[in-house]
């Protein structure tokens, strides 16, 4: 479904992603796991269209996307739910939810938003609320919400457990699941908690200084050394 081939995207100067090559198949989960800085929330943000990658080359579904706008993107079916959530705080939960929807067909709104409020009722409960006085989950929630409403084939996920309680965290990664186990949704999972990510994903790769240095299925990864030393505390979740 998704192709990143040989990519390298540039800030300026710097480069953040050096050849980096991924793929992604229909139905899958794959998370991508690395240190703050190593360029997870970058490729990400260059398989969207923002930054371009200056060189190789993206493909979804076949076709190639490397040069396309953002919006044109996500119409083409790829979603993100961004680091740090990014809702819109002065808006109701279901402004933002409207928002999410705006590439969406008009006539299944409806579905989608009891679709959305199945998965998180809380968010129900909140619709009328304004989106900065939702609790740090409860904007999680939202900002998966909102992807979700534009009706996605390809879910981005960019580090959704990040400053989560424990009871939260596990409460966002069974969200992931079902949204892939009862839905078919195909996700690509960026994460620091590498012992959840790994245990979630059906595959996964390791992003070290905009290269990556390792790739395998969650559990092959989580039984490697390397990744256990540097990602798993010697080998204890966290």
């Amino acid at each position: 479904m998704l192709r990143v081939a040989n990519v390298h995207t540039f800030y300026g100067p710097i480069e953040a992603l050096r050849g980096v090559s991924i793929e992604v198949e229909r139905g899958e989960i794959v998370t991508l796991i690395g240190a703050n800085g190593a360029g997870k929330s970058t490729l990400l943000m260059t398989i969207c269209g923002k930054p371009k990658a200056s060189g190789g080359s993206i493909a979804f579904e076949g076709n190639d996307i490397s040069s396309l706008a953002t919006h044109d993107i996500v119409r083409l079916g790829i979603a993100q739910s961004p680091e740090g959530r990014r809702i819109f705080p002065r808006m109701t939960v279901t402004e933002n939810l409207q928002m999410g929807a705006i590439t969406a067909d008009p006539a299944r709104y409806g579905e989608d938003l009891a679709r959305v409020f199945k998965l998180f009722p809380v968010l129900e409960r909140r619709k009328n609320q304004r989106g900065g006085t939702l609790s740090g989950g409860e904007q999680q929630m939202l900002a998966i919400g909102r992807a979700l409403m534009s009706r996605p084939r390809l879910l981005l996920l960019d580090e959704p457990s990040l400053g989560l309680a424990p009871l939260l965290v596990k409460q966002i990664f069974e969200t992931i699941r079902e949204i892939n186990a009862q839905e078919g949704m195909t996700i690509l999972l960026v994460e620091q908690n590498a012992y959840h990510a790994l245990k979630l994903a059906h595959r996964g790769y390791v992003l070290v200084n905009g290269r990556i240095t390792l790739s395998g299925s969650g559990p092959e990864l989580l039984a490697n050394p390397e990744v256990r030393a540097a990602y798993l505390e010697g080998g204890k979740k966290h």
